[in-house]
């Protein structure tokens, strides 16, 4: 069966978590992975007017925005603004957390939270 990957944008704490976001984009590399990550480059130290345009197209683009839920993520005043972006834009969030047993608190409104594991990411409902 053949299917086009779908486009996602990946939220993570640029100070703490950029090894989340790497390992979003790997496993996205991953034959037979139904998504592929936007725009990583977003990330890079930018003016904030040009983040936040560059944000807002990535977003817009996407079928998914992925929290990926670090220790601060809760409270990352990017993660926070990407979130809203999401939302205003109608684009569904849902968090991850890379570890079993995580005790991370949860992003506010970023929809439900999941393990992170293939058999999660297959399962994955993405817009149109």
């Amino acid at each position: 069966m053949f299917w086009r990957k779908k486009r996602v944008f990946v939220s993570f704490d640029v100070n703490n978590d950029g090894a989340l976001r790497d390992f979003a984009i790997s496993q996205s590399r991953i034959p037979g992975s139904r998504f592929r990550v936007v725009d990583p480059s977003v990330k890079q130290a930018e003016p904030f007017k040009t983040w936040e345009r560059e944000t807002l197209r990535a977003i817009r683009s996407s079928k998914l925005v992925i929290v990926m839920v670090g220790p601060d993520a809760h409270r990352a005043p990017q993660v926070l603004k990407e979130v809203r972006m999401a939302r205003e834009l109608g684009v569904p969030t849902i968090q991850i957390t890379k570890h079993r047993g995580s005790k991370h608190k949860p992003v506010p409104g970023a929809g439900r939270p999941y393990r992170w594991s293939s058999e999660n990411l297959k399962k994955l409902k993405l817009r149109k």
